[in-house]
């Protein structure tokens, strides 16, 4: 296993285990199944295991497994606060202790904002006295270092990373999405801000092995290397020296030691230029279904009426080459998830935004397309949902 460093020093395999979906049956986790996979890793070095308060039943697992084998100074634990959920601070002390309880743990090695949405949210944290909070526990060792996730544009990430003074923080980021979400310009600003990036959705959710097109299966078949597709987009971040760890969901023994072969023998500067043109052939690939040829430059921003252009755009392609549910959750994620919307709704067809695309897009007409296509009834539904949420 290959490890790099967090801010502080200390060493982190550099592939993390994901513990949102562990397998079940009728409902309940296959405890068995799931401890075999955690102890695989363990034993293979593997020492960060990401979990959250929302995840069910995966805090109550990590706690049983790590006390049975007798483990839990050894291993890091990522845990979340579900800020969405609280409404005062003894709520905080609350939640808090319900997951210490869970994981069978006085403290929490790496402790995450879950899903910072934008600066307002972080704002109605502090106004809760989030950062006595967290500083009371830092001082008495209950939580040892704090970062957030983040779903959204590159803009606003970089907003939040400058919001407080985080030991790190977590974001979406594959050869997909270099230049959407916080993508490649939200890594290296971070990164220049000393703060280490940890990855998730290094796969989509498994649709960069599971759905490729047939094109781009084909590009990774005649390749000179023989690698698995999860194994080059592994690689490709890996290949990262801004990227400090990244997460995978394995639910098989199998998927647990591929990852690991894989993680034992990636490093930094270890993609040549042939490799990186044959990835960039299979991006080709994938998009070649898209609807929107924006590449995420963010040139068309700020919008007046706050309309995320290119997290829309991004979306809407991925109606096409990933699914509807895909690309409504990032939808929902990047425009409602928020204090103030911004959706492609928004649009008041100013025309700001044109004269300002490197790309010549007709923004104003594909927003509109945008717009029919994902905000429908189940788009409307989950936005009042949101706002639930966000305004609880």
């Amino acid at each position: 296993m290959n490890y790099r460093t967090d801010k502080y020093g200390n060493q982190l395999s550099q592939l993390g285990f994901g513990c949102m979906r562990f397998s079940s049956s009728m409902g309940k986790i296959d405890f068995e199944k799931a401890e075999k996979e955690i102890m695989t890793a363990y034993h293979n070095g593997v020492n960060y295991f990401d979990t959250a308060y929302i995840y069910p039943g995966s805090e109550v697992l990590l706690g049983k497994v790590f006390e049975k084998n007798n483990i839990r100074d050894k291993v890091n634990i990522a845990t979340k606060l579900p800020h969405y959920l609280i409404k005062t601070r003894e709520g905080l002390d609350r939640l808090f202790d319900e997951e210490l309880k869970r994981l069978r743990s006085d403290y929490v090695d790496y402790y995450l904002m879950h899903m910072l949405t934008d600066i307002s949210a972080w704002n109605r944290l502090c106004d809760m006295g989030i950062k006595e909070w967290i500083a009371e526990k830092k001082k008495s060792g209950q939580i040892r270092q704090v970062g957030f996730s983040y779903h959204g544009n590159s803009e606003v990430f970089c907003q939040l990373v400058d919001a407080y003074d985080w030991d790190f923080c977590m974001i979406q980021y594959n050869y997909m999405d270099e230049h959407t979400q916080a993508g490649k310009r939200g890594l290296l600003y971070a990164n220049k801000k000393g703060l280490p990036v940890f990855i998730m959705e290094p796969l989509r959710g498994g649709r960069l092995v599971n759905n490729l097109p047939t094109a781009a299966r084909k590009i990774f078949a005649d390749y000179k290397k023989q690698y698995s597709p999860a194994a080059w987009a592994f690689r490709w971040l890996w290949n990262q020296k801004e990227v400090t760890l990244v997460l995978s969901g394995m639910n098989s023994t199998d998927m647990v030691m591929e990852n690991i072969k894989t993680a034992s023998d990636a490093n930094v500067g270890d993609l040549s230029s042939d490799d990186q043109a044959m990835l960039n052939s299979v991006v080709d690939a994938i998009n070649s279904k898209i609807k929107v040829g924006c590449t995420g430059c963010g040139y068309c921003t700020p919008c007046p009426k706050m309309v995320d252009i290119p997290g829309t755009f991004a979306a809407y392609n991925r109606l096409y080459t990933d699914g509807k549910y895909t690309a409504l959750k990032e939808y929902v994620m990047c425009t409602a998830l928020r204090k103030n919307s911004t959706a492609a709704s928004n649009c008041i067809q100013c025309g700001k935004c044109e004269a300002h695309c490197p790309q010549g897009i007709d923004i104003r007409n594909k927003l509109k397309d945008a717009q029919k296509e994902l905000e429908g009834p189940l788009y409307r539904i989950a936005r009042k949902i949101s706002s639930l949420f966000v305004h609880f």
